[in-house]
Parts: structure tokens; sequence; C-alpha cells
């Protein structure tokens, strides 16, 4: 026993090392290795939207309003801009494609965040008219046409193809949102560049790319009352809490606004193409139809949003889904306005105006969103350095 007793007290004390004996075993463990702000950065690029392009496109048709609409300075500094911002999120898509590869193709076939990879046709395209318009640059122009429509058919049939497939899927009031007319946004955005880029190109050229446009132009209008079918069906036959009324619903409006444009720049290049000569009136009536679809919208998107914010007090704060509410507002006002000049419609000339001043105050309000959001990233990167 008295061994015993012996053993138990010496144990505390068997390393005379004095170095460790009053150290405490919490002291013994191994200090937290810190992540570096770039291995952190990389960690959250993994929960990047894929719609983030919305803010080039965003940023592109606000600065085009603003040149149609006798605003140089604002087009040209939107334009710049613009320009970088396409190449970072090029870099930043990339970079999320290689160190989250599961995660990056795994969105693509969610039915809710997958449509948003349109938005990279539709940047694209926008990206490329901003050459043409601004600055007549039609060779850059026609390789973002042909980025364009690479992306287009890749992931047109990538998703939809995957969407039909899968094994488990959503029901349709948990599957579908605005955010998948964005198929239709980008359709109608290769149509928009190639009408552009037809009337600089020689013959046969001008034929083929104004068919190429048509053919777009018809079946972005098909796809929009395929969708816009069942997203009314899903609005008016099931729930919707504030949460489920995201701010890519403004395509419903944006959609047509882009196919308005579409069909305007086809009747102005009526001349380039005999075979739109024969068409003209059923364009000529398709477009007014777009644009009288798109306008329906406005109020009822304007009511559904005071009654996600005001009366519902859903909390309004910085999303990169919000771009898709600010691109609508800048079509419309692009939309309308190359419809007065096709169709000589000179009594709605108040409208581009309007929208215009709507859609540069909803941009400054994203952008000034996006600036606070990113500044505070930077500063939860900066906090974590090891010392802080």
């Amino acid at each position: 026993m008295r061994y015993d007793a012996g053993l138990r007290e010496a144990t505390p004390v068997a390393d005379a090392n004095p170095h460790t004996m009053n150290t405490r075993p919490d002291q013994c463990t191994p200090p937290v290795r810190r992540e570096s702000p770039g291995a952190r950065m990389l960690a959250e690029l993994g929960g990047m939207s894929p719609a983030y392009f919305g803010m080039v496109m965003a940023t592109g048709i606000v600065s085009l309003a603003a040149h149609f609409l006798a605003m140089p300075r604002v087009a040209h500094a939107l334009f710049q801009l613009n320009i970088v911002v396409y190449a970072a999120l090029c870099m930043l898509t990339v970079l999320r494609m290689i160190f989250h590869t599961r995660r990056f193709f795994g969105d693509m076939l969610d039915h809710l965040r997958g449509p948003g990879f349109f938005t990279t046709v539709a940047a694209t395209g926008v990206l490329g008219s901003q050459f043409i318009v601004l600055t007549a640059g039609y060779d850059t122009g026609t390789v973002l046409w042909g980025v364009a429509v690479l992306l287009w058919i890749a992931l047109t049939y990538t998703i939809f193809t995957g969407f039909t497939v899968k094994e488990r899927k959503p029901t349709l009031d948990k599957g579908i949102n605005g955010a998948w007319l964005l198929a239709v946004v980008a359709t109608q955005s290769i149509a928009a560049l190639g009408a552009l880029l037809a009337t600089h190109v020689d013959q046969p050229g001008k034929l083929e790319m104004n068919f190429l446009a048509l053919s777009m132009w018809l079946w972005g209008g098909m796809l929009y009352i395929w969708m816009m079918s069942l997203i009314f069906y899903r609005y008016t036959f099931f729930e919707l809490a504030p949460g489920d009324l995201t701010p890519p619903y403004w395509i419903n409006m944006g959609a047509m606004a882009i196919s308005t444009l579409s069909g305007s720049l086809l009747i102005i290049n009526v001349s380039d193409a005999p075979f739109l000569t024969s068409l003209l009136p059923f364009i000529k009536g398709f477009t007014v139809f777009y644009w009288a679809t798109g306008s329906w919208w406005i109020p009822m998107l304007l009511a559904l949003a005071l009654w996600r914010h005001v009366y519902k007090r859903f909390p309004m704060k910085y999303d990169p889904l919000y771009w898709g509410a600010v691109f609508p507002l800048g079509m419309y006002a692009v939309g309308t306005d190359r419809m007065i000049e096709a169709m000589g419609f000179d009594f709605l000339g108040f409208l581009p105006p309007v929208f215009l001043y709507i859609a540069l105050a909803a941009w400054t309000a994203a952008f000034t969103g996006f600036v606070l959001d990113l500044l505070r990233r930077i500063r939860a990167l900066g906090s974590d350095r090891p010392g802080r």
C-alpha cells in the first residue's frame, strides 16, 4: 500500500525537466494552423454564384442605353468597367472550375442554380454588342459572338439534358424560378449580336448571319412560351413565400425586352436580306407582341416587389442575383428605343429616358452593394492573418 501510494504521488512529477514540469496539458497542444488569405479566398470561391455574369449583362446594357440616349461619357465609362469585370469573372470561373470541379458541375445540374450559367452567354453577347456599337470593334465583336455561340451550345445541351435524365428531381414549386428565362436571354443575345454583325459583312454573309439571327430570335420566343407557362403556373397554383420571389423574376420582363431588341434589329436589316421582306409583317407583329408582354410584366413585378419588401418586410441586402433585376430595366430602355427607330413609334419616345434613369439608379445601388460586400470580405480575410 505504501508503495502504491508513493507511485501515485510520483506520477505527476515523473518528468523532472524544468521546462515541462509546470506546463499545463492545454499548453502542450500545437498551435492552430491558420489558412493563408489566398487559400481562404479559393475556398470561398466554391460558393460563387454561377449567375454573377449578370453584373456584366447589367453594366453592358446600361452602357448601351446611355449611348443611344446621348450620354457618351457614362456609356464609355461603363464599357471600360465592363471589360475589367468580364475578364475578372472569366478568371474566377476558370479557377472555380479547377479547384471546385465537383461543385462547379454539380451546380450546372441543379434546377435552381444551373440556369444561372446562361449569364455567361448573355454577358458575352452584350459585351460584343458594346464593342460594335461604341467602338466599331467588329473583329472583337465577331470573336465574342463565336464564343457566345459555343457557350450556348455547350450549356444548352448539358443543362437541359442533365435536367431530363437526372433521377432525383425537385417538384415544380421548388425547381423553377425566373432564372430559367436566362436561357431565353442568352439565345436572344446571340440573335441581337448576329444582327449587328450582319450589317458589316459581305454577301452571302449578310444572308447567312440574318438567317441565323432570325432563327435564334424565333427559338428564343418559343422557349419563352414554354418556360413562362410553367413559371406562371407555379406563381398561381403553389404557395409563394417572400424568399421564393428572387430578383431573377425580373427576367420575366427582361427576356421580352431583349426579344423586342432582336426583332427591331431584324426589321432594320430588311434591306440586307430579301427573305426578311416577305416576313416583315410577321416580324413587326411579334416584335410588338414581345414589347407588349414585357410592358405588362412591369406593374406586376413592382406589385410583387412591394409585397415582398414592404408588406412581408423581407430584408433587402446585397445578392449577386440583384443584377438580374437591373438588366431588364436597361434592356427595356434599349429595346423600346430600337423599336421606335425600326417602326416609327415616336409617341413612345418618353419611355427610354425614364427607364434609363431608373436603370442607372438600380445599377448604382447594386454596384454600391457589391463594393461594400467586397470590402467586407477583404476585411474578413485580413482579420484572420496570424498575429491579429
